[in-house]
């Protein structure tokens, strides 16, 4: 593997689903709400991409650090512990992409304001601490709460913000399937890595709880994402907009992916996580085509 497919690698491209798509949803509502504006819609794509790839660098190399990444993980390859990239390179790698970030956030604060340099700030900041610091979040507990907050709520809302300075009512309901779905791709690495993060101190939830809790999790993530359209259907349509219900077109792979959760162990639910991710990516492009046509 050469240098730069090590770097390609460690992005983790498949994960990127997690920071286009509810950029792509709160552009829908701003269009939907006559606010729309390209230019900010794009830094913020742009500037999420950084900040999730500068956000999987740290993990690669923290992970590495606490011991969570070795020889004996289950999932996909990371470059800090299979040596194809040093800790000290992964490193000056997360300073990069978050600065790269930092630089899409100046357009951003000088179009939307001191509110998104705050947001910014604690953007980076929860990336860093998100493995990182001295009270990682994903070794207490706290990632999924992360997850569902900034991949939810803060992202999509925050594309709104900075087109109109205001956020609709209806973003925040846009949100919770993103952040839902997001979590629940969380939720399968999480119950896949269960030992090994028992042997490295990282007390997720389902290191906590058990697996039952894990399923019970995605399943209730589930719920959440395919709920809400139907929910938000006669909140804010009238008549009904029943293009707000394209999402639920992928219920029946939602449904096949919450029966491997229960069913498989190990490194067969890597393609679970991988599957997870992709329904992400088609619910959200759905989601995005039907909040958009809602006036």
């Amino acid at each position: 593997m050469s240098k730069f497919q090590a770097w390609v690698l460690a992005c983790r491209p498949a994960t990127l689903t997690a920071a286009f798509v509810p950029v792509s949803v709160g552009a829908a509502v701003s269009y939907s709400h006559q606010s729309f504006e390209l230019l900010p819609v794009l830094a913020a794509l742009f500037g999420a991409f950084a900040i999730q790839i500068g956000t999987n660098f740290a993990n690669d190399v923290f992970d590495f650090k606490k011991g969570a990444d070795n020889s004996d993980r289950l999932g996909p390859t990371r470059a800090v512990e299979a040596g194809l990239i040093s800790a000290k390179e992964m490193t000056f790698g997360m300073v990069v992409a978050f600065s790269i970030a930092a630089l899409f956030g100046v357009y951003l604060i000088a179009e939307a304001g001191i509110a998104i340099l705050i947001l910014g700030i604690i953007s980076i900041l929860s990336g860093i601490a998100y493995t990182g610091g001295p009270y990682p979040l994903a070794y207490n507990g706290l990632g999924d709460i992360f997850v569902f907050i900034f991949f939810g709520f803060v992202a999509v809302c925050g594309t709104c913000y900075v087109q109109g300075q205001t956020i609709p009512s209806t973003a925040w309901a846009a949100s919770i399937p993103i952040g839902a779905l997001a979590t629940a791709i969380l939720v399968v690495n999480n119950v896949r890595d269960r030992h090994t993060d028992v042997v490295a101190n990282k007390k997720t939830l389902i290191v906590r709880f058990g697996r039952r809790f894990g399923v019970a999790e995605y399943i209730i993530l589930m719920l959440m994402a395919y709920l809400t359209p139907i929910w938000l259907l006669f909140r804010e349509s009238s008549p009904p907009d029943y293009s707000l219900l394209l999402p639920l077109l992928t219920l029946p792979w939602a449904g096949k992916l919450t029966k491997d959760v229960m069913q498989l162990e190990g490194k067969p639910l890597n393609e679970t996580l991988a599957s997870t991710a992709k329904l992400l990516l088609l619910f959200g492009v759905l989601w995005t085509f039907g909040l958009s046509s809602v006036h």
